[in-house]
């Protein structure tokens, strides 16, 4: 039995040495070195400020931690299975470089409550560089909705043209998309800022610790109130995951429209070379990589959602060796989310937008009926009537190959001689945007003012 192992003094036998392998989390939970230090570091100078250990060991150990941190940063320390995870792996470099002393550092604490307060903490980090990355690209679109206002383009249900809507204002939609994700994750924040040291393994510990101290020393808003819970909980990282899922969904679906706007078929926007690539066949491609992957990744993020929660959905409590698969999954979530939104900030910073192709659209499809039932209504006819109406005039237009526009006032006053001269008012692109002027409407006057009030919330 290697010297090394934590629990070795109970056990007669050494570890298989494929088990070793198989079980070790120090290929991918090193990158929680640093804040397994800040932990060890607080947690032994609270130890040595309530009597538990000596003022002279701790200065010791926290020097030496000091010592193990700069040694990992620069790359001289290497990573051994044998050492199981990184907690291991600091304290074995530890007591090489102090001595027996080292062993006193785990005193009053588990590995379990260990790494919940890593991951809280890393957690914490890269929630706080998400929220900075989603309000970068709400910038990002808040500047391009700005310029677009009046670019006019066909809005879409059931992707077949509905209504015509400014470009300004579709762009706005991904902006609540992505405020509503911000928020999400200043909640989810709250959730994750809670200490879990001092729980030890499950039960707490009989040694007189100062949880509040070290709660504030290491920025927690609060400590967790019950030890089973704070071992075993692994809601703040389902959580997170959860949310980067979302984030994910609302990258994906502008993904699709990008791909979507980019084709010939479409001919909205044609996106940076330095964000699409071409084709070793073809001369004249040009692909939109960039929303491809963002769109493909999105599955691999809810994945990992959907695994987290499976690993977690049977387990008792409290810790149990299930959860070390958390990491592994967390770690690719916030990579793959955080490599996304960078992706498309840039793409859309340099995105180049047709508006004579979303205008000419915009017409198409008789975007403006709802228009010409509007009109109806006003003069008096119940809305289903005047959809009637319209709908008829609709087909008269199919039949016929013409638009709206076209009919004569003749022919639209067969329908109902209620139909004036005035409709032709009603039923340009322009008229039909600038007459919603309700509040979160496409009206151009409306859609300025919307994002004017969405800048006071990205500062």
């Amino acid at each position: 039995m290697s010297k090394s192992k934590p629990w070795g003094g109970r056990f007669s036998q050494p570890t298989d040495a494929f088990m070793e392998s198989f079980s070790a989390s120090i290929h991918y939970d090193s990158r929680l070195f640093r804040q397994d230090i800040q932990g060890s570091m607080t947690h032994c100078r609270m130890l040595a400020r309530q009597g538990i250990i000596a003022e002279s060991e701790a200065d010791l150990i926290v020097e030496g931690l000091a010592r193990v941190k700069v040694e990992i940063e620069e790359g001289r320390l290497p990573f051994r299975d044998d050492q199981e995870d990184i907690h291991m792996h600091v304290e074995d470099r530890l007591r090489e470089l102090i001595g027996p002393v080292a062993g006193k550092l785990h005193t009053a604490r588990s590995r379990n409550d260990q790494v919940a307060t890593d991951l809280r903490l890393w957690l914490r980090e890269e929630v706080d560089a998400i929220r900075e990355a989603l309000r970068s690209l709400q910038r990002i679109l808040l500047t391009l909705a700005e310029t677009h206002v009046e670019t006019v383009m066909p809005g879409f249900t059931h992707l077949q043209n509905a209504q015509p809507v400014s470009f300004g204002h579709h762009l706005m939609a991904y902006f609540e998309m992505f405020d509503r994700d911000r928020q999400r994750f200043g909640e989810a924040r709250k959730r994750i800022n809670q200490l879990p040291l001092g729980s030890a393994a499950l039960a707490g510990t009989p040694f007189p610790i100062d949880r509040a101290w070290v709660a504030k020393e290491l920025g927690f808003e609060g400590i967790c109130r019950n030890s089973l819970d704070a071992v075993s909980d692994r809601d703040f990282v389902i959580e997170t995951a959860a949310a980067c899922s979302l984030v994910m969904m609302h990258l994906s679906r502008f993904s699709e429209e990008l791909i979507l706007w980019s084709s010939p078929a479409f001919g909205f926007v044609e996106l940076s070379d330095a964000f699409a690539t071409g084709s070793s066949i073809m001369p004249q491609k040009k692909n939109p990589d960039a929303p491809e992957l963002v769109r493909g990744k999105s599955g691999r993020v809810t994945g990992h959602l959907m695994g987290l929660l499976t690993m977690m959905k049977g387990l008792p409590l409290a810790y149990n060796r299930d959860m070390q698969e958390d990491k592994e999954a967390i770690f690719d979530i916030i990579e793959t989310v955080r490599g996304c939104l960078k992706v498309f900030a840039g793409m859309l910073a340099e995105i180049r937008v047709h508006q004579k192709a979303m205008a000419a659209a915009a017409k198409v499809g008789f975007t403006t009926a709802t228009d010409l039932a509007d009109y109806l209504v006003r003069q008096g006819i119940p809305f289903r009537k005047a959809h009637e109406v319209s709908g008829r005039l609709v087909r008269l237009c199919v039949e016929s190959g013409r638009t709206l526009e076209q009919l004569s006032l003749a022919e639209m006053q067969a329908a109902d001689p209620r139909i004036g001269a005035d409709v032709v008012e009603v039923l340009t692109v322009t008229a039909s945007i600038n007459a919603r002027k309700v509040v979160g409407g496409t009206a151009f006057a409306t859609v300025r003012a919307a994002i004017e009030a969405a800048r006071s919330q990205v500062v």
